[in-house]
């Protein structure tokens, strides 16, 4: 049996922060044209089958990367799949999963909720999407010596991990959508995960479809959800 490590990590270093401030001005002028970018930002499941590069899925996950997680513990894993194969098996153990939640396993308020978006147990958007994301949260760690690790706020952080994620697909001119079916631990097993991760979201990237088509809806307006103390 191995015996715990029981050393006390020593403190990371400290090094300069390197922040770049900039006039009033061009801050008002950043944080607007962010906003109304992502303002315009909407959730399709509507995909073109055309390719995306590699490259700019490694890019969006490495943005994603670099969210603040619970101790810099960093609790997620990105598995990007384009195998055609591999995406229809993922499409049909989520639809299998979703005809039992859309038949009798959700509760009326939620498909009451569900019910103007349109959405239902078909998810052709996991075959067409050139590209199909999950995020898994890991429960856990392994220290040197074998022993469990514990993590730390593993869903906040990997939730600010999608955010991230989702912000840069939309930057570089990619939809996404957030897909969660219910149960999720198939993905796992598809996957080849370990036991220590937990899928999280499935994110299909690409381009939208020519036809694509979104609900017309609005957001909640800034005296709806800030409060100022």
């Amino acid at each position: 049996m191995s015996t715990p490590d029981t050393r006390t990590p020593a403190p990371l270093p400290l090094v300069p922060l390197h922040h770049q401030r900039r006039p009033l001005e061009e801050m008002r002028e950043c944080a607007r044209s962010f906003y109304e970018e992502m303002d315009r930002r909407r959730t399709t499941r509507h995909f073109s089958s055309e390719p995306v590069p590699r490259e700019l899925v490694e890019y969006a996950i490495r943005t994603a990367g670099t969210a603040p997680s619970g101790a810099h513990q960093q609790p997620w894993s990105f598995v990007a799949v384009s195998d055609p194969g591999l995406k229809l098996r993922i499409r049909e153990a989520a639809e299998e999963e979703e005809r039992d939640f859309y038949r009798g396993k959700a509760p009326a308020e939620w498909l009451e909720a569900l019910l103007p978006l349109g959405t239902d147990e078909h998810k052709p958007h996991l075959t067409d999407a050139p590209w199909v994301v999950v995020l898994f949260r890991k429960l856990h760690g392994t220290n040197p010596d074998g022993s469990r690790r514990t993590f730390y706020y593993t869903q906040e952080s990997c939730g600010i991990a999608a955010g991230f994620f989702i912000a840069a697909i939309h930057r570089m001119g990619l939809v996404t959508l957030t897909h969660t079916p219910s149960p999720m631990g198939f993905l796992r097993e598809l996957l080849g995960r370990p036991a220590s991760e937990k899928a999280m979201l499935v994110m299909p990237v690409g381009y939208p479809a020519a036809d694509a088509r979104v609900p017309e809806m609005g957001r909640k307006p800034l005296d709806e959800i800030a409060v100022w103390i």
